[in-house]
């Protein structure tokens, strides 16, 4: 099976309740400007500039379609019909404004495109069809066959912003890059912060640029051939200038994720904040032409109803993408190892992607001998090689680190291997730890670009953190900047304890709160051009470039991938007997690893005539053995990828 299209994957006839989701978003943004949710307060009032106007209750809304009696009780309010002219004409030009609600406030637009002042200050009208597109040749990319890149807006750079980020586009155009990923963007209280704190999604952090910022980043990245990826947060909101609360239920309090309480997916008036999610969604993928959006933690969606949001989303993406005629994806972080998400409706979800944290896992334990905590699930030796041949590792069977049974197999033939986005590191996996190490800090060089190869030779969708492709040795820390001194301080000592249970000095742990905790995580791109930094960057573009010369590698199914390993058995003159390897077999190519410390042996096929791709070692060769076969030979810790004859 491929990739779907939109229209493939769109065969099944669309229900009743399919059709109102997408005619239900497509209406989102079309109340009178100044217009507001908010089924909880008595009065409200509309500050434009130095006026304040009383809002009256109006029969429409982005739900009003789910409830057939209309009427005042939609909770929405306007504009009397005198002033609504002279209001959107304030607003388009940028006026500020804000609302007064039961007396209190005035407090910021849930839907505000900018917020100039900061996330506690009065919104400003921004309009989005301002901008002069110059990608209207742009129709887009397929995930399948490309490398994703996560980048950090606000340390991508020095400067931190989406201007300076684009300025570095070409270079990750030059490296094969097709998919740049950027971590929340949207309005977050204080100068930093990872993005998953966001209180206002409708907006981008002034202190990237703004929106205008983000359409010219996207516009391009368009230009450079590369598409962009939103990483979007709709299941939790953050802890400072979140005042939806004040509007209506868009939190059902008690029900917790971790993060705070879980956003109003199933509970009553579910319907408006639902349409203010799939409103988001499309304002990223049409007013801002973004190409995919990654859909933060799904597993902590509280969502009981039978059509659920992230169907509702990928009708959504679906139905822009028939519109525009431009690929739209969504690609799912979940820790549920449940392929539905990926399976074709009715039976699954239809999304294009989801995260498989099991790959990362298995390889980081592969190549540290780490352990603890969720690693030590994937202490077997076979973790990996079971990873490769089925997505998951844990698919219905025990996870003692959760202390049940856990996730689900893949049916080969519902999902391709392709969907499936792995990496040897990215934000969570380098930012979680304790002091914000990357690999590079554990792993010697050799072992950095067997990583590389297991990622980006794997049949997988690889996706790459911002300066692997160099080796960075910058560390990218939990940074936060909360001006509230109360609520650094819980920042503070939250992060101190959580690792203090896992046995760190909390002397060890950075600040969150102190600026330079950021400043450590910021890129120090004059590691790209030492000699260290400049092979490897050689390596990742070596790489890259086999991919699109050997599309076996990740094309097709992942039932395809035959997978060997070995490790322990006799050895033979100076090949070392304890050495472990792993090799896998696709149509046109096999990759051979060998975890080290001595040489190691990888025996091929009978009558394979192999050419060596890309090598991480000049010591690496195939070699005749004794019985009359072949077998590639590596380099204690070192990995090759091989062109086969297209026969093999």
């Amino acid at each position: 099976m491929t990739e779907r299209s939109a229209a493939e994957s769109t065969v099944v006839e669309r229900s009743a309740a399919e059709s109102t989701v997408v005619e239900r978003s497509a209406a989102e943004s079309k109340p009178p400007l100044g217009s507001v949710w908010a089924p909880v307060p008595e009065d409200l009032e509309l500050v434009l500039g130095d006026e304040r106007i009383e809002l009256e209750p109006v029969p429409t809304g982005p739900a009003k379609e789910s409830d057939p009696t209309g009427g005042p009780g939609s909770g929405w309010w306007a504009p009397p019909a005198a002033d609504r002219d002279r209001v959107a004409a304030a607003l388009a030009a940028g006026e500020r404004y804000g609302y007064i609600v039961d007396g209190a406030g005035p407090f910021p637009d849930p839907r505000s495109r900018r917020q100039p002042e900061g996330v506690h200050a009065l919104s400003a009208g921004f309009d989005p069809g301002a901008h002069e597109w110059a990608d209207e040749g742009w129709a887009g990319r397929e995930l399948a066959g490309s490398v994703v890149y996560e980048l950090h807006v606000g340390t991508f750079t020095p400067e931190g912003t989406l201007d300076a980020a684009a300025a570095r586009l070409p270079y990750l155009a030059e490296l094969g890059v097709g998919f740049v990923e950027l971590l929340p963007v949207n309005g977050f209280n204080g100068p930093y912060n990872w993005g998953y704190d966001g209180v206002l999604w409708y907006t981008v952090h002034e202190g990237y640029g703004g929106p205008a910022a983000y359409q010219r980043f996207v516009d391009a990245a368009h230009a450079a051939g590369i598409a962009v990826v939103q990483d979007v947060v709709y299941n939790h909101l953050g802890p400072s200038g979140n005042y939806l609360p004040q509007y209506g239920p868009y939190l059902v309090p008690g029900a917790a994720t971790g993060w705070g309480d879980a956003v109003n997916l199933d509970s009553a008036a579910s319907d408006e904040v639902r349409a203010f999610i799939l409103g988001n969604a499309r304002m990223w993928l049409e007013d801002y032409r973004v190409d995919a959006l990654r859909l933060d933690a799904v597993h902590a969606f509280v969502d009981r109803r039978a059509l659920t949001l992230l169907e509702e989303l990928q009708l959504l993406a679906e139905d822009i993408e028939a519109g525009t005629g431009r690929r739209k994806v969504l690609i799912a972080e979940s820790d549920m190892n449940n392929p539905r998400l990926l399976e074709s409706r009715p039976a699954g979800y239809g999304l294009g992607a989801q995260w498989s944290d099991d790959y990362h896992h298995a390889l980081h334990v592969a190549l540290t001998g780490e352990t603890s905590g969720y690693y030590e699930d994937f202490a077997d030796l076979e973790a990996l090689p079971k990873v490769l041949r089925g997505g998951f590792y844990h698919d219905g069977t025990y996870s003692s680190f959760r202390g049940r049974v856990h996730g689900r197999p893949v049916d080969h033939s519902l999902v391709d291997a392709a969907q499936l986005v792995v990496c040897s590191q990215n934000h969570d996996q380098v930012g979680n730890r304790a002091t914000g190490d990357r690999p590079s800090a554990t792993l010697s060089r050799d072992g950095l670009a067997v990583a590389a190869v297991l990622t980006l030779a794997s049949p997988f969708t690889p996706m790459l953190f911002m300066g692997e492709e160099y080796g960075a040795t910058t560390p990218w820390q939990f940074f936060t900047s909360h001006p509230e001194p109360e609520l650094a301080e819980a920042t503070r000592k939250g992060r101190i304890e959580e690792f203090a249970r896992m046995g760190w000095d909390p002397a060890l742990v950075p600040d969150p709160q102190d600026p330079a905790t950021r400043e450590r995580s910021v890129l120090d791109w004059s590691e790209a051009e030492t000699p260290d930094g400049a092979r490897m960057l050689d390596l990742y573009r070596r790489l890259i470039a086999a991919r699109a010369e050997l599309p076996g590698l990740w094309q097709g199914r992942l039932d395809e991938t035959e997978v060997t390993s070995g490790g322990g058995e006799a050895g033979a003159g100076d090949v070392d007997a304890g050495a472990r390897w792993v090799a896998w077999r696709r149509p046109g190519a096999m990759v051979c690893v060998g975890f080290g410390p001595g040489p190691v042996e990888v025996p091929l096929p009978a009558g394979t005539r192999a050419r060596i791709a890309v090598a991480t070692s000049e010591d690496c060769s195939v070699e005749a053995t004794h019985d009359g076969g072949a077998a590639v030979r590596l380099a204690g810790l070192a990995a090759v990828v091989l062109a086969l004859p297209p026969s093999v």
